[in-house]
C-alpha cells in the first residue's frame, strides 16, 4: 500500500461503506423490533454478550468486503434467535434459568449491611449508600432493604413500602443474615 491509497482509496470504497451500513443498521432495527422488547431492555450476561456480538459483525461488515450484506443479515439474526431460544428457555427452566442468569442479591436489610453479599458482588457500602440518596432516602433507618438487581440497579425499598408480603421474602430466606 502506497501513501496515497492510505489517504485515499477513491470513491467507491466510500459508497460501498455507506450503503452496507445502512443496509446492516436497518437490517438489525429490523431483528430487533422483531425479536421483541427483552432484546432492548435491561441486559444480563447472555443480552450482553449478543449486543457486542451483533456490534462486531456490524463493524466487521462495514470495514471488510470479505462479509457480504447476506452473510452479515444471516450473523443478525442467528444472534436474535440464540437470544430469543435462551429467553425461551430461561422461562421454561429454572436449572437453565440458574445457570445462565443471576438472581437478585440483598445487600442491605434491617439496619445492617450484608458484607458477604457486598464481597460477592464487589460493591462498598458507599455505593449503596450513594443509591439511598438518590432515591430520596436521607438515612437508612428509612431503609428495609437495597438489592442488587440482575441487569445490576440498586432498588431502594423504605420500610412504609416492605409491608407483609414482601417483594423480596425469597431473597431473606436465602441469604445468611
Amino acid at each position: 500500500m502506497d501513501d496515497t491509497t492510505f489517504l485515499w482509496n477513491g470513491v467507491q470504497p466510500l459508497i460501498r461503506i455507506v450503503v452496507v451500513g445502512v443496509t446492516a443498521y436497518l437490517a438489525i432495527v429490523l431483528i430487533l423490533r422483531v425479536s421483541g422488547k427483552r432484546t432492548l431492555a435491561s441486559m444480563s450476561a447472555f443480552d450482553f454478550v449478543i449486543a457486542v456480538a451483533v456490534g462486531a459483525v456490524f463493524g466487521r461488515t462495514l470495514t471488510t468486503k470479505d462479509l457480504s450484506i447476506s452473510e452479515a443479515v444471516t450473523a443478525f439474526i442467528l444472534l436474535a434467535v440464540l437470544q430469543f431460544i435462551f429467553a425461551y428457555f430461561e422461562g421454561k427452566s429454572k436449572v437453565f434459568k440458574k445457570i445462565f442468569n443471576t438472581s437478585p442479591t440483598l445487600l442491605f436489610y434491617d439496619g445492617k449491611f450484608i458484607e458477604k453479599n457486598l464481597h460477592k458482588e464487589r460493591l462498598d457500602e458507599s455505593k449503596v449508600l450513594s443509591a439511598v440518596r438518590k432515591k430520596g432516602f436521607g438515612s437508612m433507618d428509612d431503609v428495609a432493604a437495597v438489592i442488587l438487581e440482575i441487569d445490576a440497579q440498586l432498588s431502594v425499598i423504605g420500610k412504609s413500602k416492605e409491608g407483609k408480603s414482601s417483594t423480596f421474602q425469597e431473597l431473606l430466606d436465602e441469604t445468611e443474615l
